[in-house]
């Protein structure tokens, strides 16, 4: 079982950068950046880029991993090994989702307005 998720490059600075923007800390961007990736049908690319941020698997999903494996099992529409799920299919999601958070935060322009068009996304 793996109990770390390391990122791409592009996707730590992306982290930090958000995590500057908004105050938010990297975790609640993942998990929102998760949320993202999880609505494209697509299965995500696995990320062979490992040289970004190291982050604990109980610092990004804490007592909400279950639910985020379910919902990861959900969209890959197969049972996955828990070392497919962390930190391969999380790590794709997030390096997905994080692009996506940060075009809907550059769109947005300020944290209030990205959070209004967040809730504004359909599920």
């Amino acid at each position: 079982m793996n109990f770390r998720i390391k990122t791409s490059k592009s996707t730590g600075e992306s982290l930090k950068a958000l995590q500057s923007s908004t105050g938010l800390t990297w975790n609640i961007l993942s998990r929102i950046a998760v949320g993202l990736s999880l609505r494209i049908p697509d299965l995500p690319d696995l990320i062979q880029d490992k040289s970004g941020v190291d982050i604990h698997r109980n610092a990004m999903t804490g007592e909400h991993d279950y639910v985020f494996k379910a919902l990861i099992r959900q969209h890959a529409k197969r049972n996955l090994s828990d070392e497919e799920y962390f930190p391969d299919y999380f790590n794709a999601h997030l390096e997905r989702g994080i692009k996506l958070l940060e075009n809907e935060y550059r769109h947005a322009g300020n944290y209030d307005k990205l959070l209004n068009n967040l809730l504004k996304i359909d599920a």
